[in-house]
């Protein structure tokens, strides 16, 4: 009798960033104003570097496709936001959720790799400078490229499997802004600590592996610059590896925070605080991070413009 009277849910109500709705008008501003840099920025950086042939290098085209997996970040949660903020309902189906999520995955996890091949990338320019192009070809770098997308796309795919499993009768009321894996996982009436041990497992070896990579890369880095008798030079390197390393622990500070920690019934806020890092304020901050502080992007920007 419980089972024949139990609701299974197919569509789920988004709580969103705020229950206040004298706010909602100013954040959908705010908002709005912040999705639109991010994609000028970011489609701007992929025509910039697509156009100018000399941009045509393992640093830039990383750098490409970092701006695209920004893109595809925003895209897959703002818009949805922003129509949530003035909607009177703010239903969302299981399908569109999970297409929402898939795609969110893609771009996050992807995100993670590329920024790994980065520092990769840095290292070998700066401590192997005279091999560097026999290491670093552009076809090593498509190679990379495609693995990342590729990781992107299986590590998603293995998460939306196991969500599948589940059906959602306790309650259609996700605690957050889009839907991502936790929030879901919490209004599941069946089981989910096979899903748990699941984002642990993937989503944690991901990170440690990529961070790892980052630090071990950026440590070597940081060896061969003290070396340097080069001021000048010892300037430059510090320039470059800067903006990268900002932007490494910007994003995975919150994202280790988000799906490593230990979880806990009270950290729905806290789990938006933190999306908001990666989702929202990282794409809109890594086009500026990576351009204004690069001469050869701002040289072919000034190119173009003429």
């Amino acid at each position: 009798m419980e089972k024949e009277n139990t609701t299974l849910w197919s569509e789920f109500i988004l709580i969103g960033l705020t229950y206040q709705p004298e706010w909602k008008i100013p954040l959908f501003l705010v908002f709005l104003v912040i999705y639109l840099i991010t994609m000028v920025g970011n489609l701007g950086l992929i025509v910039l570097i697509w156009n100018d042939p000399h941009l045509h290098i393992p640093m830039y085209l990383f750098l490409g496709n970092l701006a695209f997996a920004d893109a595809l970040m925003s895209s897959t949660v703002i818009p949805l936001m922003l129509v949530n903020f003035l909607a009177m309902s703010k239903i969302i189906s299981l399908s569109e959720c999970m297409t929402q999520f898939f795609s969110f995955a893609i771009a996050g996890t992807t995100e993670c790799f590329l920024l790994a091949a980065m520092a990769y990338d840095r290292y070998v320019a700066i401590c192997r400078p005279l091999f560097y192009p026999v290491i670093m070809t552009n076809r090593l770098c498509i190679r990379l490229i495609c693995l990342s997308f590729v990781g992107g796309i299986v590590h998603g795919s293995i998460h939306e499997g196991f969500i599948f499993r589940l059906t959602f009768c306790n309650s259609n009321i996700i605690h957050h802004f889009y839907c991502d894996v936790i929030p879901l996982l919490k209004i599941s009436c069946i089981d989910p600590s096979i899903n748990f041990l699941i984002v642990f497992i993937f989503a944690g070896s991901i990170q440690i592996f990529t961070v790892t990579t980052v630090l071990v890369s950026y440590s070597l880095v940081l060896f061969t610059i003290l070396k340097q008798k080069s001021v000048k030079g010892i300037k430059k390197a510090f320039s470059t590896c800067g903006a990268h390393l900002s932007s490494v622990f910007l994003y995975y500070g919150p994202v280790l925070f988000m799906y490593v920690r230990p979880r806990s019934p009270g950290a729905d806020d806290e789990d938006m605080i933190d999306s908001l890092f990666y989702v929202v304020i990282i794409p809109l901050l890594n086009p500026i991070i990576y351009s204004l502080r690069n001469k050869q992007v701002i040289d072919s920007l000034r190119k173009l413009l003429r």
